[in-house]
């Protein structure tokens, strides 16, 4: 999900175009969302190397135009189980606990789950809790007039 974008910087799309994405970035340009998170399995299967602390990536609507620049403050892997109430509220969703978090990640995840299968050549992968997932936390640096 990584392309050039707004000179060298790589962009970032959260969830999918539509509503979803509309409601995360606007929760990113408010300074609601400061983090995201994604499934370690998604990385590897592209071959692309974890983010760090310091990147900058510009954030794109559905229309992949580019709304805002952003800094990765902490990048961290965990298993599902240990995702933390703080990671559940700076989603900027409105989260009020890790459960509520969790259900509304596995569902989307689970959205595309016969995909990730395919693309594992694991017809029996599932999330579970020991499934490992990339925590970024980010603060907003500008944003981009469309």
């Amino acid at each position: 999900m990584t392309a050039e974008a707004h000179g060298d910087l790589p962009i970032v799309e959260f969830g999918f175009p539509g509503d979803l994405r509309d409601r995360l970035v606007a929760a990113v340009l408010t300074g609601d969302k400061t983090a995201t998170t994604g499934l370690l399995a998604e990385y590897e299967l592209e071959g692309k190397p974890l983010p760090r602390a310091g990147d900058r990536l510009v954030v794109v609507d559905s229309d992949k135009r580019p709304t805002a620049v952003i800094e990765l403050t902490d990048v961290r892997v965990l298993r599902l189980d240990e995702v933390e109430h703080a990671t559940a509220v700076e989603e900027g969703e409105g989260f009020s606990s890790v459960a509520a978090w969790r259900v509304d990640h596995e569902a989307f995840w689970n959205s595309y789950a016969d995909d990730l299968r395919a693309r594992l050549d694991d017809p029996s992968w599932t999330l579970s809790d020991d499934t490992l997932v990339v925590i970024e936390r980010f603060r907003l640096i500008n944003q981009l007039n469309a």
